[in-house]
């Protein structure tokens, strides 16, 4: 999910402004279901290529698509691909370190720092520049070269992490959430592949997500040369779970009952978060995570923790 909002005024601008013609919204539609170049997107949409090479162009400076220039029989072909499944917009300025209390604590918790795992194969881990435990052996898991991982998959099982919860005592948390790049593990890659993926927060299950598929037509926007010559995963959808004083939500939909006061985040200094399949998920399509250095976001597991200071 892109999020923006009024303490970044020109990017808010430029993302407004891409999304302003019914042009650019029918090329994102059409990004929605896979890559295409120019002149497809032109042909679909029955306009002119140089007018769809310039709506392009508003769409990348927006950060809304990616593009990638590929050979073609004359030449290259520019190949465009959906950056964000969701845009949320932030009107208001009470985000962080607002006069009325408000406060955001975020930390990014590397994919390899991970607690305690129970995983089945497939599975394995990379590093940006080669393959850092033995494939297919759940044993290597844990072996110390795990903290290196740039990406980390398995068929069934999880990975658990504690993460840091510093906010001043006495505050009131109105709500956390969770960000993460994921998507299934097939064989090789297989866009067709659906996984029942859970996400427990101090042993309590907020939410259940169901990957589409296993992703790897193209290469990750970070990935490097080494990885992007693999007949594998390449990159995967950015998911935000968010918990609040009412309700659970993946992407801003609902996803359960689930509450802050379910979570008992005032007994703990740390908060315990696990990703995995259960074993008895209707689909058992496995776990990609990727890491800030695979994929196509420059980010590992972000938490956010939106709180109300206790001295105002």
């Amino acid at each position: 999910m892109l999020q923006v909002g009024m303490n970044e005024p020109e990017k808010l601008v430029k993302v407004a402004h891409a999304l302003s013609t019914r042009a650019r919204v029918d090329i994102l539609r059409l990004l929605n279901a896979r890559s295409m170049n120019v002149i497809e997107i032109a042909e679909a949409l029955s306009l002119p290529v140089s007018t769809v090479a310039n709506n392009v162009k508003i769409l990348e400076a927006a950060e809304l698509i990616n593009t990638e220039l590929l050979p073609a029989v004359r030449g290259a072909m520019k190949v465009c691909t959906r950056s964000y499944d969701d845009v949320h917009m932030i009107l208001n300025t009470t985000f962080r370190g607002s006069q009325d209390g408000k406060q955001v604590y975020e930390i990014d918790m590397p994919i390899g720092q991970y607690s305690y795992c129970e995983v089945y194969p497939t599975c394995g881990m990379a590093s940006a520049e080669a393959m850092i435990i033995q494939e297919d052996e759940p044993a290597s898991f844990y072996h110390p070269n795990h903290i290196g991982a740039g990406i980390i998959w398995f068929r069934k099982g999880y990975v658990e992490y504690l993460l840091p919860l510093e906010i001043p005592e006495g505050s009131k948390v109105d709500s956390i959430e969770f960000s993460m790049e994921i998507c299934s593990e097939a064989p090789n890659f297989d866009h067709d592949w659906p996984s029942d993926i859970s996400v427990w927060v101090n042993g309590v299950e907020i939410g259940m997500w169901t990957s589409p598929g296993d992703f790897g037509d193209r290469k990750g926007r970070f990935n490097s040369n080494w990885w992007a010559q693999q007949t594998t995963t390449q990159y995967g959808l950015l998911k935000t779970w968010r918990v609040d004083a009412e309700r659970t939500t993946l992407d801003m939909k609902k996803v359960s009952d689930v509450t802050l006061a379910d979570l008992k985040l005032e007994q703990r200094p740390s908060v315990r978060l696990r990703i995995g399949v259960k074993a008895d998920a209707l689909h058992k399509g496995g776990i990609n995570l990727f890491g800030r250095s695979f994929g196509d976001y420059e980010q590992d597991i972000v938490m956010k923790v939106h709180y109300t200071s206790a001295e105002l």
